[in-house]
């Protein structure tokens, strides 16, 4: 007889009620979520055992056959994170009136032998609500129906393991007790079999079945004797189908439970795409062909997906008459590849756990069902060979030449453990100390990983043979990569010989001179290209640097650079000159190895002091290269307070009299010598020689000297003012102008054809005040007064203010409102602008002065203009 009664629309409540941790602090990287009728609990690769706790006292170990049979799942993907599915009907939650289910995790770490295992408990409590008449899940291991019954008085199966609260991994069953008064479960009928068993027997044959207070739970392996395969719509599906039977007296009733799963071989497979097919009418959980599809969601790891996440991740669900077809490109985000070896080839699969749900209704039962497939997918082992790819410049001197090798690509759960050369076997740290700089990179999106290494042709594991009537010389790498696969630590190789021939180059030549004012660089890289990069003082040569002072000739290239350039640095200044010198060295680009180094020094000829007749010096002090940390800000003059006029990281310059700062002055025959002393102060040489550890000390001496009997004739033109300077008060004209707003927006204002306006008493006006024709930005507009009348004479009575010397009237009692005014893509200046607000009222029928007794009136429509 068919139990599923009810019908309607399905409709999943989820609520979480928390995470709660015992015993000891949480796990940073554990979680849990309520995911309809499926718990998902997230976990690091931190534990070694799972237990479920029943009724907060017995803790029964979670062993495979056991999760299999009480509706739990997990899943670990290669660096070991475990991620954990529970049927809200499993064995071990406690199950409040098919509404609220509440589930204990434990999870043992590993310690060591000092100390007990650290424990951690996690529980999680989730609502669902209302079930459909029929739910089924299919899970990895197990596939679950779930069936409304409908029989009076048939009480709940005890759900409590046998065997006490002791050992954790104890023996667990189901019990099943029979009933004294109502319906007893006597046996259960497997089709098309027609095998029967009593419920205890069910049991030990690991299936599961259950009553819970309204329903009727059943759960099997996919593998299980009982179930058989079915080929539905041309995808073959996995089906159990059952007949439950209770007897009370002198009734028997029977509730008929049926679940059907899809099998691997629902999916195929190209290197691309997977794409999985499940029959649209799943022809077992059918009483006829008239039903109707009400919902269909696609999920990952349990979890459903919008539109748009599956968009992102070029996931697609086509809906056509006979399947529903899932696609997936392989690689897509929400799977993950791992790594396999077969022979010592290198081989790649890609797992991925969709969800479908489906919600659907049959027309003529009136029974609606709910069905979620929870289906691992792992395509076929698909090659990848490795690659060793040889980024070795070819272009270099032998003596700073690198082999620049990189082995990929591999997903992130293999490591390089060791390399083999012909005449040692190096681990990766023992290369490194050797100089090979071996390095894991990753990709950008952190799914694969190469190994990159340097090894100098000039360390003995590279073979070395030279043809001298070739000009040339050819080196030879042979390596066998040793790696390993995690967390089976499955161990493979990768054997590699890379060769790398050069022309015996002869290093290039650096020289150079100076003139008055520049450097002069040349390079000569003779008959070969340039295969280095050029350091000028601490700037490479770019392009933009290369541009501006570079010659180019057949073979080599001159650099053209000022004495005062930021590249060059200052070694010494004098009175009338300044030593300046530049560096250059050519650099290989692989390894930033030094090849040739060249500097260069010279003396240009400067004056950095001038003396004028009107008894003023300038005087310009650089910083110099010995003494590295000096802040030419700082410098002052021999008066402490008499600093720099102008000064940068280099310089400063200094403008005074020869009558201030400290300027001595001395008579040497017919000739005034004035002396002045730039330095740092005291206090600041102190810190400066603690911070650089450096004793060098800045001073530069500074002279000027002034024939004491010579006369200079200077004429000049005085006319006397008219009078002084004053400031005038000005007038003139302002143009301003009032306008209605419609709101308080004021972004539109009611035009001249549209007045008289209509407003309620009480209604607020939103008035705008503009100066509309100064665009100085200095000017403000003031609001001084303002007040209304009842016609266009300003000078009529009655009359009412509403702004009294820039405030509100303070007898009115629905007071102006100002409104802040900012600049906007109208307002350019809103100094210009004053907005306010006042609010609809009508004058007294007698009054003619502002007494503050003006009768509002409500409900009433009023005219007014503007003038």
């Amino acid at each position: 007889m068919i139990i599923f009664l009810s019908s309607g629309l399905f409709c999943l409540l989820m609520a979480a009620v928390g995470i709660q941790a015992q015993q000891t602090p949480s796990i940073n990287d554990l979680n849990a979520e309520c995911l309809g009728n499926v718990i998902r609990l997230s976990v690091a690769p931190l534990f070694e055992e799972v237990d479920t706790v029943f009724n907060d006292t017995q803790i029964i170990n979670l062993t495979p056959g056991l999760a299999t049979q009480c509706g739990f799942s997990f899943k670990f993907d290669p660096m070991g994170n475990a991620m954990f599915f529970a049927s809200l009907q499993n064995c071990f939650s406690q199950n409040m009136d098919d509404k609220m289910f509440s589930l204990v995790m434990q999870f043992r770490l590993p310690g060591n032998h000092m100390t007990e295992d650290p424990v951690y408990r996690v529980g999680k409590t989730c609502s669902y609500t209302p079930w459909t008449s029929r739910e089924i899940l299919c899970d990895r291991n197990y596939m679950e129906v779930s069936v409304r019954r409908t029989l009076p008085d048939i009480q709940t199966i005890p759900k409590q393991p046998t065997g006490g609260p002791k050992a954790r991994s104890g023996n667990f069953r189901r019990g099943v007790e029979a009933v004294a008064s109502g319906y007893k479960m006597t046996a259960v009928v497997f089709s098309p079999s027609k095998n029967v068993m009593n419920v205890d027997e069910v049991q030990r044959k690991g299936y599961a079945i259950a009553n819970t207070p309204t329903r009727l739970v059943l759960r099997s392996p996919h593998n299980a004797e009982e179930t058989y395969l079915q080929n539905v719509a041309g995808v073959p599906m996995r089906v159990l189908s059952t007949s439950t039977f209770f007897e009370q007296k002198w009734l028997v009733t029977r509730v008929d439970a049926t679940a059907v799963c899809p099998t691997p071989e629902a999916v195929a497979f190209t290197p691309e795409v997977i794409t999985w097919y499940m029959p649209k009418h799943i022809d077992p959980l059918f009483s006829s062909d008239a039903f109707t599809m009400l919902e269909v969601y696609m999920g990952i790891d349990a979890k459903r997906l919008d539109t748009e996440e599956m968009a992102a991740r070029n996931y697609s669900v086509l809906v056509t008459e006979a399947h529903i077809i899932v696609e997936i490109p392989v690689g897509a985000v929400g799977g993950y590849f791992k790594s396999h070896i077969q022979d010592d080839q290198y081989f790649v699969t890609y797992t991925i756990e969709p969800m479908l749900e489906l919600l659907w209704i049959e027309e003529v039962a009136h029974e609606n069902t709910s069905y979620k497939v929870l289906f691992p997918i792992t395509t076929p082992p698909m090659a990848r060979p490795p690659q060793v790819r040889n980024y070795t410049p070819l272009d270099t001197v032998p003596e700073q030449a690198v082999f620049v090798l990189e082995l990929g690509t591999f997903n992130l759960d293999v490591e390089l453990l060791n390399i083999t050369f012909p005449t040692m076997v190096l681990t990766v740290a023992e290369c490194n100390a050797r100089g090979f700089n071996v390095q894991e990179q990753r990709s950008p999106d952190n799914t694969l990983k190469t190994f990159r290494m340097e090894v100098p042709f000039s360390d003995p594991v590279v073979f070395k043979e030279r043809r001298a009537e070739q000009g040339v010389t050819t080196f030879t790498l042979q390596l066998i990569y040793g790696l390993v696969i995690f967390p089976e630590y499955a161990p493979f190789s990768h054997s590699a010989v890379v060769d790398a021939v050069l022309l015996d180059i002869v290093p290039p030549s650096v020289t150079g001179n100076c003139d008055q004012e520049n450097f002069h660089i040349t390079v000569d890289y003779r008959n070969q290209e340039p295969f280095f990069v050029v350091l000028v003082g601490k700037r490479l040569l770019n392009h933009e640097f290369a541009k501006q002072y570079l010659t180019e000739g057949d073979t080599d290239f001159t650099i053209t650079l000022p004495f005062s350039s930021p590249d060059a640095v200052f070694e010494s200044v004098h009175s009338s000159s300044v030593r300046s010198r530049l560096d250059v060295a050519l650099l290989n680009p692989y390894n930033n190895m030094t090849i040739k180094y060249f500097s260069l020094a010279c003396s240009f000829l400067k004056t950095l002091t001038e003396c004028f007749s009107n008894g003023t010096m300038t005087a310009l002090a650089v910083k110099v290269d010995s003494v590295p940390g000096l802040n030419p800000g700082q410098l002052t003059l021999s008066d402490p307070a008499c600093g720099p006029t102008y000064s940068d990281d280099r310089f400063a310059y200094f403008h005074f009299t020869v009558n201030s700062c400290g300027t001595t002055r001395k008579f040497i025959n017919n000739v005034m010598l004035y002396e002045n002393e730039i330095s740092l102060p005291d206090e600041l040489e102190v810190k400066l020689n603690a911070t650089t550890s450096s004793e060098e000390e800045y001073q530069l001496k500074v002279s000027c000297s002034y024939v004491a009997n010579i006369t200079r004739t200077l004429a000049f033109l005085t006319r006397p003012r008219d009078n002084e300077p004053f400031a005038e008060t000005g007038t003139g004209r302002l143009m301003v102008r009032m306008r209605l707003a419609q709101d308080a927006s004021y972004n539109t204002f009611h035009q001249e054809e549209d007045y008289p306006v209509v407003r309620y008493l009480r209604q607020p006006l939103h008035f705008e005040v503009e100066l509309t024709t100064s665009s100085d930005p200095k000017v403000a507009l003031v609001l001084d007064h303002c007040w209304a009348t009842l016609n266009e004479d300003r000078d009529s009575r009655p009359r009412w203010n509403l702004i009294i010397n820039g405030c509100e009237n303070p007898e009115d009692p629905y007071r102006v409102v100002f409104h802040p005014v900012e600049a906007d893509a109208r307002v350019r200046f809103p100094p210009h602008v004053k907005r306010f607000e006042a609010y609809m009222f009508s004058f007294a029928g007698d009054a003619f002065e502002p007494s503050g007794q003006v009768t509002k009136f409500t409900q009433q429509s009023l005219f007014f203009n503007f003038v």
